[in-house]
């Protein structure tokens, strides 16, 4: 089971699951879910290397390891740490 921080509020999600539901829960704002608009961007503050890779979506909108769409991140397994 996978950890992700948000305002120090730790959620679980399954190892090898996109974080979208926890980011909304947690209050990061959504608008599409598809990875076209950007709103919701979260900056990874530790644990980057526990997400998958960027895929084409958070290519196309200029994101980076610590810089990504929280509709779209998929974790693998251990601990991220974001905020919004």
């Amino acid at each position: 089971m996978a950890k992700v921080i948000i305002d120090n509020v730790e959620y679980e999600v399954e190892d090898g699951n996109l974080i979208d539901a926890i980011c909304e829960k947690a209050g990061i704002p959504f608008s599409c879910n598809s990875g076209v608009c950007g709103t919701c961007q979260i900056e990874v503050i530790e644990g980057a290397e526990n997400l998958g890779e960027l895929n084409k979506e958070e290519l196309d909108l200029g994101m980076d390891r610590n810089n990504r769409l929280g509709c779209q991140c998929r974790i693998n397994s251990g601990v991220v740490k974001v905020t919004y």
